[in-house]
């Protein structure tokens, strides 16, 4: 009885074609789906990395945008504020108050050491000022005005004078006492002071104003602003008996300062 021979179930290779095993150097035949016209072109779906990138970049578009919107708006406050300012100036003319010395007289100056070795220093000064308003339009109401008597940083006294109103093309004039009880000095400062009665010009005295200021215009006002007045060029010695010593007030110049506070920064 002769075995009979059943084909594998698994094909050992690719059937050769009529083509390839006619010429086997043939190139193979391309499947024709890639020349169909009505073929659906591949489009790959967006990945999430490309959806972070597109919404990287819309983020840096905003920044950018509030960026430049910031600025511009930052210039035309600016442009408006210049544009304000200059109208102020045409229609007003501001100008800032003059203050002079007229006069100051030292009633008592004493210097005295105690036996601990402290040196104590008693002072009374008489002072006159005046401060005249230029403007034609614009009137000044002054706070409570304090002054200090100085000599090379060392205080020598102290008063205020009462707040009061400048009319326009107004004059006023300022009498204050200030005085100084028994002040406890240091050496230096002790030192300073001998060092400048000796001169033979006299002890250098600085006078200080600080106060507060509205400006009204017509029917408007604004914001009280801080002004600093600065007194120099005086020159007074210590008085001999009862009469006062005067000081020469006659090289005495005052400059006005603005003190405007931009957040913690004083100008």
């Amino acid at each position: 009885m002769t075995d009979r021979v059943y084909p594998s179930a698994k094909p050992n290779g690719t059937a050769p074609t009529a083509t390839t095993a006619a010429n086997p150097n043939a190139a193979p035949v391309k499947n024709q789906m890639y020349n169909n016209p009505n073929r659906v072109s591949y489009r790959p779906t967006p990945t999430a990395y490309h959806r972070h990138n597109r919404r990287r970049c819309s983020g840096r578009r905003c920044v950018c945008m509030c960026c430049f919107w910031s600025i511009l708006i930052i210039c035309i406050i600016f442009l408006l504020a210049a544009i304000a300012g200059a109208i102020f100036y045409v229609l007003y003319h501001p100008q800032l108050p003059t203050f002079s010395v007229s006069s100051l007289k030292i009633s008592n100056f004493n210097l005295t050491t105690s036996s601990d070795d402290t040196t104590h220093l008693t002072t009374k000064l008489n002072l006159t000022l005046s401060t005249k308003n230029p403007n034609k339009k614009l009137i000044y109401n002054y706070n409570t005005i304090s002054i200090t008597a100085l000599s090379n940083q060392v205080v020598l006294a102290k008063g205020s004078f009462l707040g009061f109103t400048s009319s326009t093309n107004n004059i006023t004039i300022i009498h204050s006492t200030l005085s100084m009880v028994s002040q406890v000095l240091d050496v230096d400062s002790v030192s300073s002071l001998k060092s400048d009665l000796k001169r033979k010009a006299g002890l250098p005295v600085t006078i200080l104003m600080d106060t507060m200021v509205e400006v009204k215009m017509d029917k408007l006002k604004s914001k009280r602003v801080g002004i600093r007045v600065t007194c120099k060029g005086i020159h007074g010695s210590t008085p001999k008996g009862k009469a006062p010593a005067v000081a020469s007030t006659n090289n005495a110049k005052c400059k006005v300062d603005l003190r405007i506070k931009i957040l913690k920064w004083t100008f």
